[in-house]
């Protein structure tokens, strides 16, 4: 993000999450903004790392892509974040942007699965829909075998199974990643 204009890391940090936050479906699903306890640590990191996480986000992002025709592409943007743990999600794509963001906490899976998660969100994103309906898996299952991934077999009543598809490993404490350990 060239557009952080501070130098010092815990500013800068500071900043890109508030930034985030306004892009995220509700203000509360990126809230280390108000971990007293962990809120330092957590945005010097971000302020020195997290140009770098974008950049392999937007390698994901631009692998998905590549499965479509350039006019049949949505306009996305997509960022790293430590996304609230009270809401259980890895990733989130929210629609009502524009452009369209993707926001993926990266803490929460390892890096393997990163591809796997954009993936997902990018389905979402290119639907046009939160949901996880046939038309979902229809655009999952396209970008799955052009990504190298194994693809959902639409089956009703799945709806469940899609939410964690393509499957990714967990962490086991996701603040870890977002404060260097």
């Amino acid at each position: 993000m060239n557009y952080l204009k501070q130098t010092d890391a815990f500013t800068r940090g500071l900043e890109y999450l508030r930034l985030v936050q306004e892009l995220a479906l509700q203000p509360g699903m990126v809230d280390v903004v108000n971990n007293l306890r962990d809120r330092i640590p957590i945005c010097t990191w971000i302020g020195d790392n997290i140009d770098a996480i974008n950049a392999q986000l937007k390698i994901c992002l631009e692998a998905c892509h590549d499965c479509f025709h350039p006019q049949d592409r949505p306009h996305i943007q997509i960022f790293a974040v430590p996304i609230s743990q009270s809401f259980g999600i890895d990733g989130l794509c929210n629609i009502f942007t524009t452009p369209i963001t993707i926001l993926v906490d990266v803490g929460r899976i390892a890096p393997i699965d990163w591809l796997g998660i954009v993936a997902h969100e990018y389905a979402h994103a290119h639907a046009g829909d939160s949901g996880h309906n046939q038309q979902f898996v229809r655009i999952l299952s396209h970008l799955c075998l052009g990504l190298g991934l194994e693809p959902p077999n639409w089956e009703p009543g799945m709806e469940a199974t899609l939410r964690n598809w393509p499957y990714c490993n967990s962490t086991i404490d996701p603040l870890e990643f977002w404060i260097g350990q």
